[in-house]
């Protein structure tokens, strides 16, 4: 097997259930499983992990004509870089942990209200592009896209997830609860079971993650006090 043949979501590297899985689904789900898996430990190590499954994945929702998640995929290569940056590069002895790394907290309501402002705006103009990118860019965008509204909408959704996991931010658990949600119907119908199972568990790991995250800010905001009573 050579390089491209890795790359074609229609190389198989084995057949369970009578479903056949490909390369490109089954490494591009272990390495982003393992991604999320290690964001809810809050480890920094999530992000290099996760550069190698958005790779994996970009080329796979080409080819499943999920462009918009194809677009996701290469905003979360420039933004795992970044919130690689900002983990481990906090501005301020405020906002850095005891390990020097960017501390966990919220985000206040105006930021918020903007963000979800945001995902309605941009989720409209999104998805009225994506019905008609295969219009056009013909050349690049051979088929029509799939559940172009909602494809967009978890796409935005996870668009502003990804900034606020990026500083750290708890609300970011909230928005992929409801992508997962979304998620494990969406890819169910697209025929791609292992991500729509993988999705499902981002679920449970998404409300473990807030779980964790909650409870160690309110460990890192009762030491704040401790420290200057």
């Amino acid at each position: 097997m050579n390089i491209s043949e890795f790359f074609n979501v229609n190389t198989i590297f084995f057949t369970v259930l009578n479903y056949q899985m490909s390369y490109l689904e089954f490494f591009g789900t272990i390495f982003t499983a393992w991604c999320v898996w290690l964001a809810a430990k809050n480890k920094v190590s999530n992000w290099p992990i996760g550069i190698i499954g958005i790779i994996l994945y970009a080329f796979l929702f080409y080819q499943v004509q999920l462009y918009s998640d194809l677009i996701e995929q290469i905003y979360y290569f420039i933004t795992s870089f970044w919130g690689w940056w900002l983990w481990t590069h906090p501005k301020s002895k405020d906002e850095a942990t005891e390990g020097k790394e960017l501390r966990v907290g919220y985000t206040d309501k105006k930021y918020n209200t903007l963000a979800i402002a945001a995902i309605i705006v941009l989720t409209v103009i999104f998805g009225y592009g994506m019905t008609k990118i295969h219009l056009i860019l013909p050349g690049i965008f051979t088929l029509e896209a799939s559940f172009p509204y909602l494809d967009a909408f978890t796409t935005v959704m996870s668009f502003v997830a990804t900034i606020y996991l990026a500083k750290r931010r708890i609300e970011s658990w909230y928005l992929w609860i409801l992508v997962d949600v979304i998620g494990v119907w969406l890819y169910y119908q697209k025929d791609v079971v292992l991500i729509s199972i993988l999705y499902f568990a981002f679920l449970l790991n998404a409300i473990w993650g807030y779980r964790k995250w909650r409870k160690e800010y309110e460990g890192l905001d009762n030491r704040k006090v401790l420290s200057t009573s």
